[in-house]
Parts: C-alpha cells; structure tokens; sequence
C-alpha cells in the first residue's frame, strides 16, 4: 500500500466550476513545482515533460505554478511544453507572484504584494511561459504590509487590460481574504475566485475558518500538499531518521527551525496508521484514499498534485474513481480532528439554546460540484 504500488487506470477527469466563475477546471491538477531541481528535490526536463503529457492525456486541464517555482525553470519550461504540444488553450494556466529568487540586493521592491512588484513580476511570468494572458493569477502569499485596496485595484485592472482573466489567493488569513472579496463585492471590482491553502489529513488548520468561509462567500478551494509533503503516500515510516528516508521534499524539510514544516511528528504517524488501515480495507494505494479525502471536503474545487516521476502521477490520478464508505471516512476525520478552540467550542454549546432545543438546519451554498457531461454538453 505504499507510493510505488503498481498504478491502476484512471477513469476519464471530473471537472467543476471554479468558484463562482464560468472557469471548467479538472478536480485534479497538475503542480510544477518539481519541475526542475533547484529547490534540491524535483526532476529533469524530460520527465517533466512526460508528467506533463500524462496529464493532458488523462484529460485534466488545470497546471498550477509559480514564478518563483524552482527559480523560473517551472514556467520555462511549461511554457515551453505548452507550445511544443499546441495546448495552450486547452490548459488552464495558473501562477502566482510575491516571492523573489533574484536575490536582488537593497530592492526592497522586489517581492510583495504591491503594485511594482506585482507588475514586473507578472510581466516576467508571461515572457516565461510564452503567453500573452494567464488564466489564473495568484497572490502567492500575504506580505502583511501591502494594502488590500492596492491589490485589487491592480488585479481589476491586470483583468480589465486582458492580461490576466481570473485572480486568486494563496496563504492568506481568512480576515484578510473575507476583506478583499467583500470590498470587491462592495465596489464593484474583480474579486478572488479561489483560495489556494495546504490541506491534508495531516494539516487540516484551515478548517477553522476558511472552509466555511469559502462556502459562505463562493470562494473554490484548492488544496496544495494533499500528501503532506509525501508522508500519506505509505514510503515514509516512524522511527527512521529523516537523513535515512527516501529523496524527497519532506525530507529536506523536516528538521528546519519552522516547526509547522515538520511532518514526522508523533500525531502525524498516528494518521499514517489509520490511512495505511483504511487503504488496506478498500484494496487501494494510500496515496490514492489521501487525496480522495481531500477532495471531497467542502468548497473543495481542485486539488494540486505533485510529483517527480510518472508512476507516481499515474497512481495518484484514479483518486475520484472510487467511493469511500461513510465509516472510513469517518474513521479519517476522527484521526486528525482540530481540538476543539474558542470560539467555535463556545459557539457549538451555546446555539443549541437559541433554539429551544429544536433542531435547525442551515442548507449552504452549493459549490465545487463535479459537471457531468449529459447530451453532449457539460452542467
């Protein structure tokens, strides 16, 4: 039941509407940041390039990257796959700005999430991937300085000017995300369509309040590092040094000062057991019962796969072919659930009383349903 498991053939792609956009997505993307070897973990360019072209065959359609994904050589490279495979428009182009890996001294313009750097960057982007519009552009992450008020502005007139025609946010606090989507609301300009956050059995803090919140305001999920960083694909095990595992990003992440990136922890392999159990239970690879669980969380609208060599991607890809029982589902939930925090625990006890012990049900927002193809045409 581990990563290296003999692949199975994955059924043609499901596809959903992003957010509250026209945007088809596949519920299945492709991440590159492995694209390359500079970040010490990745692949080559051709084995790039085969993961790319197994993607495409499968039938997805949303690749996600970043500028600053292994130093440029992500979106090089992509772009390059792109027009060598005439598929630029079938693709569902997605990357993201605020990181610098120029190293350019005293400019400390250079990265952020301000107008300048949002600019250069994005004009960077598009000479890289041999576009002249991106369909998805990111805030990679919050630079805690930068007004909201500036980033929408530049994002409505980035999608105003043709250059970009959806914008999004990745690792954000929830309060900073409701703002800008509500302001956007309020005066009239393009709103984020979609928040890109971690999301795994063994990292599920986002479901104190963005989960809700992208239920609430429309907003599509989409989940990176539903593997947590390789742990959940059955190849690493307790009690074995980090220096001993298998190459890999987790590897060279686990013994970082950053507590929060350090997956082999105590809790982390009590989730790894109840997967291993659950997978074992369903006759499926755990990496496969992983990202199964991820996407059917709600608000859920894709979720970023990554890898480095093609077996892995063709074993990961028949994710949503299969049905979960309720029981192991909940047996997966349970492992890893969120203490219980204010206000939410507070919040839990008290709106039972408001009620006088009657039982009310909220119905949410429907998003991120899967499209099916009936008479031709996709709804």
């Amino acid at each position: 039941m581990t990563f290296d498991a003999a692949p199975a053939t994955a059924l043609p792609p499901a596809y959903t509407l992003l957010g509250r956009t026209g945007l088809r997505v596949s519920r299945l993307a492709l991440g590159t940041m492995t694209f390359g070897t500079e970040h010490g973990f990745g692949c080559d360019r051709a084995t790039a390039r085969a993961l790319f072209d197994s993607y495409l065959d499968w039938g997805g359609n949303f690749i996600d990257t970043a500028d600053v994904y292994t130093q440029g050589t992500s979106e090089r490279w992509l772009g390059e796959f792109m027009r060598e495979a005439g598929v630029r428009d079938r693709v569902v182009l997605a990357t993201k700005y605020t990181n610098n890996f120029s190293n350019t001294a005293r400019d400390p313009n250079a990265a952020g999430n301000g107008r300048k750097a949002l600019q250069r960057a994005l004009e960077a982007s598009l000479s890289r991937l041999g576009t002249d519009c991106i369909d998805l552009y990111y805030l990679h992450m919050w630079d805690t300085v930068t007004p909201v008020e500036e980033v929408l502005r530049s994002m409505d007139d980035l999608v105003r000017a043709g250059k970009i025609r959806h914008w999004a946010l990745s690792d954000v606090p929830a309060w900073y995300a409701a703002r800008a989507i509500t302001l956007a609301q309020a005066h009239g300009l393009e709103q984020p369509c979609a928040l890109q956050m971690e999301y795994s059995l063994v990292s599920r803090g986002i479901e104190y309040e963005f989960t809700s919140m992208c239920q609430e305001l429309g907003i599509g999920l989409v989940p990176w590092s539903p593997l947590g960083g390789g742990l959940l694909s059955g190849k690493y095990r307790p009690h074995v040094g980090a220096a001993d595992q298998d190459e890999g990003r987790i590897r060279n992440t686990a013994q970082v000062a950053t507590p929060s990136l350090n997956k082999l922890t105590p809790r982390n392999w009590d989730i790894v057991a109840e997967l291993e159990a659950v997978a074992r239970e369903i006759g499926r690879p755990m990496a496969q019962v992983a990202v199964h669980w991820v996407v059917q969380r709600p608000s859920v609208s894709s979720v970023i796969l990554g890898a480095t060599k093609p077996q892995q991607l063709a074993q990961i890809l028949p994710a949503l072919d299969f049905t979960l029982p309720p029981e192991l589902e909940q047996r997966l939930d349970a492992v890893g659930k969120l203490p219980a925090i204010f206000p939410y625990a507070f919040i839990d006890t008290m709106v039972p009383r408001l009620y006088g012990g009657a039982q009310v049900l909220a119905t949410p927002p429907r998003f991120a349903q899967p499209l099916q193809q009936r008479g031709g045409s996709w709804r």
